[in-house]
């Protein structure tokens, strides 16, 4: 099965858009069944290598890229997912893996001899880049996330907010390690969709005048360390 790419927009939007297009998408699409009142909080711990190139990458705008973080929901440490999202030509792919507790913890701690027989080929694939390229765990990075889905194009449309940063501390198993605000109350609406966006979500999102940006929340988060 060959590599499953998606078109991704992202736009910087304020309080009052926000106010806006949650109402349109209210009435033409439909929430996430895996959120909680709507909404659910995000918490990812993202990796870089000794010179930083998945943030240099992503701020010189580099064509073909990847990035690897272990991500989970709601402070639900039983499902936690190891991702690597790559870039390709305007592009998305992403690739997933279940991690337990117990081994998330140990790639955070660097114990990560068990990753290269495990059966895995993306835990294996970052054994090899931590080995080799000196990757590892950078920042956490928090956020809260309203997602809307559409079925045709297979649309999922989500406005993301209140984005902290945890500084350069990576033991995000602790749900009240510390973090703080990265930056200005920025809001991000990002619609991600396959072949097609049909044109009611393309209505619903609109904001005249407004233009496609790069907005990365690793990138705001690393700011600061």
């Amino acid at each position: 099965m060959g590599i499953k790419y998606r078109h991704e927009w992202k736009h910087e939007i304020n309080a009052a858009d926000c106010i806006a297009i949650r109402q349109r998408l209210r009435a033409v699409a439909r929430p996430d069944p895996h959120a909680v009142d709507g909404k659910y909080l995000i918490r990812s711990l993202y990796f870089d290598d000794l010179n930083d190139r998945a943030l240099r990458e992503k701020i010189d705008g580099v064509n073909m890229r990847e990035k690897f973080r272990i991500r989970y929901y709601n402070g639900d440490t039983s499902r936690i997912n190891l991702e690597k999202k790559c870039k390709t030509n305007g592009l998305c792919s992403k690739f997933s893996a279940r991690l337990t507790k117990e081994e998330a913890q140990a790639i955070v701690d660097g114990r990560i001899e068990w990753m290269r027989d495990c059966g895995r080929p993306l835990v294996q694939e970052l054994y090899v880049k931590m080995r080799n390229r000196g990757i590892k765990p950078k920042t956490i990075v928090d956020y809260t996330r309203e997602p809307f889905i559409f079925g045709p194009g297979n649309v999922r449309v989500t406005i993301d907010y209140n984005i902290r940063t945890g500084l350069n501390r990576t033991d995000f198993l602790d749900w009240d390690c510390v973090t703080i605000p990265a930056g200005d109350s920025v809001i991000i609406l990002e619609v991600k969709w396959d072949e097609f966006l049909p044109d009611i979500i393309r209505d619903a999102v609109d904001l005249q005048g407004r233009r496609v940006t790069a907005f990365s929340k690793y990138a705001a988060c690393r700011i600061y360390g």
